[in-house]
């Protein structure tokens, strides 16, 4: 069965051109479709199920990134190759999490090594587990997550340990939330944060003494938070590890996670589950 492939570039010229040039490398290759943002990205993907998605690192709406992140979740995601102008520097994260890049503009040497590659890892799929209707993929969703986590923070680097936070007094990390609750304003100690839950245009903080939305990002409320004690396990869902019971796993490597003195399960995205494996 021909392969099949997805490519997400912004740019149109260049498009054509990783286009052309898998045409040629690959002929055996189907190219599935060629778009040009992430939403359509996304849809595609979902749409054609490609054994493997080029997908350029900034696109407009969501990133190759972002892309990537849900793709995870798809029961038979896609091999990734990120195209990307990135330099030498962020290439070594590429490097250590084993996941393929392509540089712009692109070269058809380097092209043609990722196409054997990719040709290696989908004739392995295929020799330890033949592909079944609804089978998962075999993709290291793990060393994938990692090194989106590492280009993230590429770009958009969190204080230095010892580095005063804003408003903080000196702390290394923030130890109140104000929420607003009706005509008051509520003080949360982080310590009693059970998990945060993104929302529209908002943040629930569930603690120990009940919910309260907040209006800001996510991302921008973690990155006050010590790494150490608050776990992002979701897109929109950080959780506070001494909250947690337990991990349990489920089907199709998913995994969820029981609450001390909760009844609500936290699902786990498939692009953090190695966060719980057996120590």
């Amino acid at each position: 069965m021909s392969p099949t492939l997805l490519i997400a570039d912004d740019e149109l010229l260049l498009a054509r051109v990783l286009e052309s040039e898998l045409t040629s490398l690959w002929p055996e290759a189907r190219i599935a479709a060629v778009v040009h943002d992430g939403m359509a990205a996304l849809d595609a993907a979902r749409a054609h199920e490609p054994d493997v998605a080029f997908l350029d690192i900034r696109m407009p709406g969501m990133s190759g990134m972002d892309v990537a992140r849900e793709l995870i979740e798809l029961d038979r995601p896609p091999l990734v190759v990120f195209v990307t102008a990135y330099d030498q520097f962020a290439l070594e994260a590429f490097e250590r999490a084993a996941v393929d890049y392509v540089l712009k503009p692109v070269q058809r040497e380097r092209l043609e090594a990722t196409v054997g590659r990719l040709k290696a890892s989908l004739a392995a799929r295929i020799a330890v587990r033949p592909a079944s209707a609804g089978e998962p993929a075999v993709v290291d969703a793990g060393r994938l997550a990692q090194l989106l986590q590492r280009l993230e923070s590429l770009e958009h680097p969190a204080p230095e340990r010892g580095a005063q936070m804003p408003g903080q007094g000196g702390a290394h990390y923030l130890r109140f939330i104000k929420a607003l609750v009706g005509q008051e304003v509520r003080i949360i100690p982080v310590d009693e944060v059970i998990y945060l839950e993104a929302t529209d245009k908002y943040v629930n903080v569930v603690s120990a003494s009940g919910e309260a939305l907040i209006r800001t990002s996510l991302r921008e409320l973690t990155q006050q938070l010590d790494p150490d004690r608050f776990w992002q396990i979701h897109r929109g869902t950080v959780v506070n590890i001494d909250c947690v019971a337990s991990a349990v796993n489920q089907s199709l490597g998913r995994v969820s996670l029981k609450l001390r003195n909760r009844p609500e399960s936290l699902a786990v995205a498939r692009q953090y589950a190695y966060l719980f494996k057996q120590m």
